[in-house]
């Protein structure tokens, strides 16, 4: 009796163990075992005789054989399967595994590089994740190399340490503080680019729709389209007005667009003054489209291009006045970049560069010639270099200038030098005009 009751007992194990096994089946497996059961019924069960309605002993015994072997194949099919499937839990949970560890490990190294970083942060919460790096989304990008993305700041941003707190030091989502004063000594001093920030900047008041084209070109806009808490004068006309004071002001005539910016670039006088048309005529009609004004001012050279359908982009900072502002007024295009900073245009794609007045002897020799070349390298072959009153001494030009200019490769297409009058002639300041081509080959 009580081995019996101990039979009865392991039996009801057994059947509630088998039970349990086939709920746990994958449903997969269940499909493949219905598909093969089906299978064999259509080979064995009453609906052969729709194939074989009268079989010979012969060919009973090759469907039998067949039905053996394709019963083996289906075995050793599912049993290939069931192994796959094995290995691919396997395998899932090992990368699963190591996806946590690797975390762990960047989590680690994100930490470390943020607590290296503390110097850089001096205070601002903002700064560290401005800077970054950030971690890409959908992970590891063949086409950058990396998991992260870096954001470019100036190297110099690293030991300015004062006034990039400073310049940080916001409320996140809120008004920027009136600082372009700042923004622009920082980029002075190469902490260019600026890190961005998540501040929106104060819009001027009562601001009201630009002056269409090609009006645009030389209408002064209304004193409504500038916020102007980061300039001594508060109106347009007070920029104007600064070409009868005394004293040093950048581009001291620039804002007066019926002045001597009105007749710039009209006549050529075989000197030192060349015309955009005498210049352009030295190149294929229409081959000259797009450009680089450098240290343009108020735009005026883009303008006169505009007139011809040559698209040009000025770089200017805004030195005590709103430069940048009033060359997208007039609808063209400004770019608030230093001369220290590496030109944002891919090699040979410009067809001219022009420069008036920046370009000169203020610049260190080793600095202008990084400059130069950064002009030759993103002229196309053929493009032109304007080089418009480069000033420099007597003793510097065949000694220091010539030689770069030289050794850069520029074909010399008009050159022209002259003293600068204004100066005195005592003092031996000469003045340099020339136009240039990159060689075709």
């Amino acid at each position: 009796m009580g081995n019996e009751a101990h039979d009865q007992q392991y039996s009801k194990k057994l059947q509630a163990c088998g039970h349990s096994q086939k709920h746990k089946l994958p449903k997969s497996i269940m499909l493949v075992i219905l598909t093969n059961l089906v299978t064999i019924y259509i080979f064995t069960g009453p609906i052969s005789f729709l194939y074989h309605s009268s079989p010979s002993p012969r060919d009973s015994n090759s469907i039998s054989k067949e039905l053996n072997s394709t019963k083996a194949q289906i075995a050793a099919t599912h049993s290939l399967l069931s192994e796959l499937h094995h290995r691919l839990n396997s395998s899932n949970l090992l990368v699963q595994a190591l996806l946590i560890d690797l975390t762990r490990q960047q989590e680690k190294q994100s930490n470390g590089a943020d607590q290296n970083q503390m110097s850089l942060k001096v205070g601002s919460d903002d700064l560290s994740f401005a800077l970054g790096p950030h971690k890409l989304p959908f992970g590891y990008s063949p086409r950058i190399g990396s998991d992260e993305i870096h954001t470019p700041v100036g190297a110099s941003c690293m030991r300015l340490h004062e006034e990039l707190n400073q310049y940080m030091s916001y409320e996140i989502g809120g008004e920027c503080p009136m600082d372009d004063v700042l923004a622009q000594r920082l980029m002075l001093k190469g902490c260019e680019p600026l890190p961005r920030r998540r501040c929106r900047p104060k819009s001027p008041t009562n601001y009201v729709e630009p002056t269409p084209l090609p009006e645009s070109l030389w209408t002064t806009p209304p004193d409504t389209s500038i916020v102007w808490d980061a300039y001594a004068c508060k109106s347009y006309q007070c920029l104007i007005d600064r070409k009868n004071k005394p004293g040093s002001y950048d581009c001291k005539n620039c804002f007066d667009l019926q002045g001597e910016e009105k007749n710039k670039w009209i006549f050529d006088d075989g000197g030192l003054d060349f015309a955009i048309d005498q210049v352009l005529a030295t190149k294929a009609a229409g081959t000259i489209r797009v450009g680089l004004d450098i240290g343009g001012g108020t735009g005026t050279f883009a303008a006169r291009m505009r007139e011809r359908n040559v698209i040009i982009i000025t770089s200017t900072l805004n030195l005590d006045g709103p430069f940048n502002n009033l060359i997208a007024s007039r609808g063209l295009v400004p770019m608030h970049i230093s001369i220290s900073r590496r030109f944002p245009f891919f090699d040979n794609t410009l067809d001219i560069v022009h420069s008036m007045d920046v370009l000169s002897n203020w610049i260190p020799d080793t600095m202008l010639e990084f400059v130069l070349y950064d002009v030759y390298r993103v002229l196309r072959p053929g493009g032109l270099f304007w080089l418009d009153h480069f000033f420099c001494f007597g003793s510097q030009l065949n000694k220091t200038y010539v030689p770069i200019l030289d050794r850069i490769g520029f074909n010399r297409l008009r050159w022209h030098v002259e003293t600068k009058l204004n100066r005195g002639v005592h003092k031996n300041v000469l003045y340099i005009s020339a136009l240039m081509e990159k060689p075709m080959t």
